[in-house]
């Protein structure tokens, strides 16, 4: 495909947000010539593609966060656009259950912010819990979110990616952005001069967004996801078993998934990562990367702020499939290690850091101008949330333009 080196929008980096704004952006601006450049060899190479699959509800977040109105909406956006395009959905549902007394508390909160968010949940026995899963080890009470479903999510990927071109919108893979210089994009495969420029980098967008003078007091600081998945013939669960999350992170702690395939998975783990793209042994290895975030990482120990050394320590320990296996047990009546056999493809989730109040970002954030826009903290729910935050920051995007 020949390269349009002056588009009106270039967006870099074709993950499921910058796919989706993308289209949103052809919706707004239905005469506008649009441009992605994606360094890897196709989209979704990354968090998109390696995700969890799991459309959330929306009942996990404070009613003042982007995460809640739009994982509400998204869910329904995702559900609704996979039946039209006949794609792949299990409407499995997820149980959260308490496993001791103390967690009661956590699951009256969540159906306090699912009420307050207008999110579908209820509050069942161990009996009702047991009637859905008879696996889950319930105490007392669990939440019964019916919305919850899986979808494959590089299914999804392909099936926009498909929509992208058949709107005329280019994507140019094996073009890596590499700088900025006098109001150009340099990339891999030449200089880019758009009149608008879009950074939905994912694990990279801070670095970008630093060239264009934002990201100031912020850097993404990476996480791995590990999966492992039940063997064929072993575990097989009904809906989706969940922890009582520690609400003081945006992690949701290690629980049983059932994928769009029917097939059961542990994870993801949130286990710090060394470097960016650290998926497997010395892989993508960077030192500028290890030494950076290593000091992050001895930051964030020290100030421990939301428990980071436990959630740190605790996470280390999930390289061990026997461990991950035990940890995750807790949650069903009976499981056994040798169920567990075969790791899935990780994932690195790009979460964002204050490095001024050393708190993580727990929900969505973007900073922008006239010339430029910055998608800095684009994590879970981000790939259900896709279609509705799209739709925002195209409008904010829109705002910028027109102020």
């Amino acid at each position: 495909m020949t390269l349009n080196k002056h588009p009106d929008f270039l967006i870099i980096g074709a993950g499921i947000v910058g796919l989706t704004i993308a289209l949103e952006i052809k919706k707004q601006f239905p005469d506008a010539t649009i441009s992605i450049l994606e360094k890897e060899k196709q989209p979704g190479m990354h968090s998109s593609g390696r995700n969890s699959g799991v459309l959330h509800a929306g009942f996990y977040y404070t009613a003042d966060s982007l995460k809640a109105r739009l994982c509400r909406d998204g869910n329904f956006a995702w559900r609704e656009y996979c039946e039209e395009n006949n794609l792949t959905v299990n409407q499995c549902g997820k149980l959260v259950v308490a496993r001791n007394a103390e967690e009661l508390n956590g699951l009256d909160e969540l159906a306090r912010r699912a009420k307050v968010n207008k999110v579908e949940l209820k509050m069942i026995s161990a009996i009702e819990s047991a009637e859905i899963e008879p696996q889950a080890y319930t105490y007392e009470r669990a939440l019964w979110s019916p919305t919850t479903a899986t979808v494959n999510p590089k299914e999804v990927v392909d099936s926009i990616q498909n929509k992208i071109r058949s709107n005329g919108i280019s994507i140019h893979n094996d073009t890596a952005y590499l700088r900025r210089s006098d109001g150009e994009v340099v990339s891999s495969n030449g200089s880019f001069s758009p009149g608008y420029l879009i950074n939905a980098a994912g694990l990279y967008a801070d670095k970008i967004a630093v060239d264009y003078g934002f990201s100031q007091n912020y850097k993404i600081l990476p996480f791995k996801g590990l999966y492992l998945y039940a063997n064929d013939n072993g575990l097989k669960l009904k809906t989706n078993v969940y922890p009582v999350p520690d609400l003081r992170n945006p992690f949701l702690g290690v629980h049983f998934t059932v994928t769009a395939e029917n097939k059961t998975k542990i994870g993801p783990t949130a286990i710090p990562a060394f470097w960016r793209e650290n998926y497997t042994g010395w892989d993508g290895f960077n030192m500028e990367e290890l030494v950076d975030i290593i000091g992050i990482d001895a930051s964030l120990f020290l100030a421990n702020n939301f428990g980071f050394r436990k959630l740190a320590f605790k996470e280390m320990q999930k390289y061990s499939k026997k461990k991950l296996v035990k940890l995750a047990g807790t949650l069903l009546n009976n499981i056994k290690k040798d169920d567990f056999k075969k790791w899935g493809a990780p994932g690195i989730r790009a979460q964002l850091i204050n490095t001024k109040t050393k708190q993580l970002e727990m929900d969505f954030k973007y900073e922008g101008d006239n010339r430029s826009f910055h998608v800095l903290n684009a994590v879970s729910p981000a790939f259900t949330c896709a279609l509705p935050f799209s739709e925002l920051l195209v409008s904010e995007i829109k705002k910028k333009l027109n102020g």
